[in-house]
Parts: structure tokens; sequence; C-alpha cells
């Protein structure tokens, strides 16, 4: 019976595993909000330099669901020209274990690929 319990778990955790990457999966979502989160608030144009490679379509998309999942929060400031500033939500913050994690592990990966 332990076993099966076990099993269960097992289960009802790697599903949990799956839901995260539904939501976080792509090639940008984690960069995006690794920039967001290092930087507390980010306009579009700072988050486009910050990660390489992404087009402003494509960031503008990425943002649009980061916001739906009540991740980011989009403020349109009132000034000429309009700015608009990208932070992340309490939710959103949550995150930042998750982040910190993941750049230390890419830090020592990068150590034991390079022999350094």
């Amino acid at each position: 019976m332990a076993d099966q319990e076990c099993k269960k778990e097992h289960k009802r955790e790697i599903m949990a595993v799956h839901d995260a990457m539904d939501i976080l999966s792509g090639k940008w979502k984690i960069s995006i909000i690794s920039s967001i989160c290092y930087y507390k608030e980010r306009r579009f144009s700072d988050i486009l330099i910050d990660v390489s490679g992404i087009s402003n379509k494509m960031l503008s998309k990425e943002l649009k669901e980061l916001e739906t999942n009540q991740l980011v929060k989009r403020t349109v400031l009132d000034t000429q020209p309009v700015i608009v500033k990208y932070n992340l939500t309490e939710y959103g913050r949550t995150l930042q274990t998750i982040i910190d994690n993941l750049s230390d592990w890419g830090i020592e990966h990068r150590k034991i690929i390079s022999g350094k």
C-alpha cells in the first residue's frame, strides 16, 4: 500500500512540474522573467537588450502571456513619449528562488563544461 501511495505522490509531483513547464516553457520566458527579476522593473527596450536574439514581436507575445498568467505587470506611464514598464507581480516574485537556483546551476555547469 505504501508503494501505491508513493506512486500517486510522484505522479502528482510530475504533473505539477508539467503544469509549471506549460507556463514557463519556450525559449524566452525564463530569460524575460530573469531580466525583470534582477532589475525589479524593466522597460520593453531594456528586456529586448537583455534577452539576446528575441524579436520585438516575440517579446511582446511572451510578455502578454506572462501577464495573462499573472506573473508580470505592465504599467503604462502617461508621458511623452509613452513609457511602458514591466515588473513581476507578487505572485511572479515567487519565482525568484527558482531563477536564483537556475543561475547558480548555470554558473556551475559552465565551469564543469569549460573545465575552469
